[in-house]
């Protein structure tokens, strides 16, 4: 086994810098604990950023993995398999309204670019409306989304066509949504800035503002998405519907896995225009629906 101090020092040595770590070295997890290599116990208090919903190595998820790992993990994009059909058709049972058209990806922020290229694709309209203290992700396209400056100035210029309105206040989103607005992306629960609960009556009307003016409105579940919030998505504690939803973290059980849905009557990409060597692999899928189950 290798030494505590050693393997902090071969990190340090190697990383490219971009992830901040704390000084001690997890060795092994279950269920809500972790251990470090000298065998301190710890509460992952934040379900390692929001991933681990039903917790560490859950005995369901594991054998799942286990299982596919010994019949194939990944396999060509072309072709059909049994796991993604399964994990589409479980997916689809459990999303609100219609929203069964899936794409998937490896990551919530992958997910987020499928959604803003989606967006786009289907109003043939270029610009994306986001709330001031959003997070969605480190990505290009998702990163120009995010509110936060601290994760954008440094790569400037970004992704044109993103502007955000301030969250909770319907004045200020009526006056954002225009004929060149493709969608409004915004969290039912804002995570990263500081837990603020979306208003029912604001999410009302942006709901109305869309339909009026002929915009997408994308929640993004990736943070509160599987039961997080009490019920299976967010989105449920409101009685609206949004036209696409991204997912990720919780709903891969620990493998990395994303997934776009949108509602049916938006029709499908066509073939080509986005995909993913590794979405939606055999492994994943498994793994996510034993995370359903």
């Amino acid at each position: 086994m290798t030494a505590p101090d050693e393997i902090i020092d071969l990190e340090l040595e190697y990383s490219s810098g971009g992830v901040s770590r704390r000084p001690f070295v997890l060795a092994r997890a279950k269920g809500a604990t972790l251990w470090d290599a000298q065998g301190n116990e710890y509460i992952d208090c934040s379900a390692s950023h929001g991933w681990a919903n039903v917790g560490h190595s859950h005995p369901v998820v594991t054998r799942a993995i286990q299982k596919q790992a010994g019949v194939f993990v990944a396999c060509h994009e072309g072709a059909y398999t049994e796991q993604r059909a399964l994990w589409m058709r479980d997916l689809a049972a459990i999303t609100p309204g219609n929203l069964n058209r899936i794409h998937p990806s490896n990551s919530g922020a992958e997910a987020v670019e499928a959604a803003i290229k989606a967006a786009r694709y289907f109003t043939g309209r270029p610009n994306i409306i986001a709330a001031k203290r959003g997070f969605h992700g480190r990505t290009f396209g998702a990163m120009s989304a995010t509110w936060n400056k601290a994760y954008k100035e440094p790569f400037k210029p970004l992704t044109p066509g993103f502007s955000h309105a301030a969250y909770n206040n319907l004045e200020a989103m009526a006056a954002a949504i225009n004929e060149q607005t493709a969608a409004v992306l915004l969290e039912v629960v804002q995570g990263e800035g500081g837990v603020h609960v979306g208003d029912p009556a604001y999410f009302a009307g942006v709901r109305q503002l869309c339909n009026e003016r002929g915009a997408l409105l994308v929640f993004d579940e990736i943070q509160t998405g599987f039961g997080r919030t009490g019920k299976l998505f967010a989105a449920e504690h409101l009685s609206i519907l949004p036209d696409m939803m991204t997912l990720g973290k919780g709903l891969g059980g620990g493998i990395p896995m994303g997934a776009t849905v949108w509602r049916e009557e938006l029709g499908t990409l066509k073939p080509g225009t986005h995909g993913s060597t590794f979405g939606g692999n055999p492994l994943a899928c498994a793994a996510s629906r034993a995370v359903m189950q």
